[in-house]
């Protein structure tokens, strides 16, 4: 007999740690018991039907109920359920994703390295970039430049890259060799700069930060093509380019982390395509396999491959589950579907487009003071006073607020602050977005009357 949704949340409470949670307070409220998924929809364990406007975690890119990825994972655990990679073997699905992502990346790349997620993939990112310089004789080259309010994972190396404050604040991070510069927020820092000059101003703090630590000392910088777990922070069009610029003047790698952009989520099937960046190196997760079961890895540019593979000798690091044969069966099956259903050029040509019309016209709004899309990304911020640029006291979790009223009302947006982000499935349709659109604005509304009934607003 099933168990019920009270049982389910007793035994989470009593054995379950979740990620970035307040263990006692999820306790006291109950998690919530997600059961089954199809298409853009979740169902809790209470039956309440739910637009999944997060597509999980920024990864669900074919939306929930593919039979083709269940099939393909099924097919390859009946032949191979796991081998290793270590001790010169490899397995069929393996070599053939490597192709195929390598394809996908441009001529600029040769090689794919395998881990399980994105964290697991820029501690890669780390010890592959080190090893690179020392290879080269210059393993003085060892720090690597990132940004704040970034998300590259939760691991020690991942999340020293990263530039959450909080993160920092446990576990004694960021590790040495790490250090940050400020993100290229316009609306948030120079709302009213021109926002082509600020992209090239913040920029340039990139070369500041160079020179600071000395360009003898400086191996790389790694950036996410728009900042997703920031908050969907979406740079001025000319950052990126004088990105690339300073990291060629300095011979710096570049290395872009499109963990959450990779695979058709802006319209490219990697974001770095459309932002005018040339990385040397791509750590991917996610979307690889729509969430369907777990994958990252890193592509590897020519530039490092060739160093490494001519020169380098054998690089100790790996792992278990490197090249794990259903996942890779699993990705070659859902980049099947993403090809044949034209996701990449629908969000390029048609929803992203569409998304970006309904999104825009939320400016309209009492609480929303900005509202921007990239391909099938999308934040708004939620201000007290727009006209005066006036914000809400952090304390009060305003962001918080709208998302409770967001499930209430069956929808999931994430809240960032006082940011309120999406980033729905690629599979959307203009129907789908439509409905998502008019949940949004019952929540809006309901979030208004709520701030307005506590004499915040």
């Amino acid at each position: 007999m099933p168990l019920t949704t009270r049982e389910v949340q007793t035994l989470d409470s009593a054995h379950y740690m979740h990620p970035f949670t307040d263990h006692k307070a999820l306790a006291a409220k109950g998690a919530r018991v997600i059961t089954r998924g199809e298409g853009v929809y979740i169902w809790d364990s209470e039956g309440n039907k739910i637009f999944d406007g997060m597509s999980g975690l920024w990864c669900v890119n074919v939306g929930y109920g593919r039979k083709e990825l269940v099939a393909a994972a099924a097919q390859q655990m009946e032949v191979l359920p796991y081998y290793n990679s270590f001790f010169q073997t490899t397995n069929v699905p393996a070599a053939q994703l490597a192709e195929r992502i390598v394809s996908l990346a441009g001529e600029r790349f040769s090689h794919v390295f395998y881990s399980s997620s994105g964290s697991e993939s820029n501690d890669t990112i780390v010890r592959m970039v080190r090893h690179y310089w020392t290879t080269l004789e210059q393993p003085e080259r060892s720090v690597i430049i990132s940004r704040k309010n970034a998300y590259h994972g939760s691991t020690m190396c991942g999340a020293s890259l990263g530039g959450m404050s909080g993160m920092h604040a446990q576990g004694g991070l960021p590790i040495p060799g790490i250090v940050h510069i400020e993100q290229p927020y316009h609306f948030g820092l120079a709302p009213d700069q021109d926002k082509d000059a600020f992209g090239i101003e913040a920029a340039g703090w990139l070369e500041q930060k160079i020179l600071e630590v000395g360009p003898e000392k400086v191996a790389a910088f790694i950036g996410e093509p728009i900042q997703g777990a920031g908050g969907v922070i979406i740079p001025p069009k000319t950052y990126w380019p004088e990105i690339q610029r300073i990291c060629d003047k300095y011979g710096i790698l570049l290395i872009c982390d499109e963990v959450i952009c990779g695979f058709g989520r802006l319209g490219a099937w990697f974001g770095s395509e459309l932002m005018g960046a040339k990385p040397d190196l791509i750590t991917f997760a996610k979307g690889v396999t729509s969430g369907y079961i777990p994958l990252g890895g890193v592509v590897v540019g020519k530039r490092v491959a060739d160093v490494l593979i001519e020169k380098g000798g054998e690089f100790n690091h790996g792992y278990t589950y490197s090249g794990h044969p259903v996942a890779c069966a699993v990705a070659l099956a859902n980049l099947d579907i993403i090809e044949k259903e034209g996701l990449v050029d629908r969000v390029r040509d048609e929803t992203g487009p569409y998304l970006a019309q309904h999104f825009a016209a939320l400016s309209d709004h009492p609480l929303v003071a900005a509202a921007e899309t990239f391909g099938m990304v999308g934040g708004l911020v939620l201000m007290k006073d727009k006209s005066q640029h006036l914000v809400f006291d952090e304390a009060l979790e305003v962001g918080m607020l709208c998302r409770s009223h967001c499930f209430a009302n069956g929808l999931i947006m994430r809240a960032v602050g006082d940011r309120m982000i999406i980033a729905p499935p690629l599979a959307c349709t203009r129907a789908d977005i439509d409905e998502m659109m008019k949940r949004v604005r019952i929540c809006l509304d309901a979030t208004l009357k709520d701030v307005q009934l506590r004499g915040w607003m």
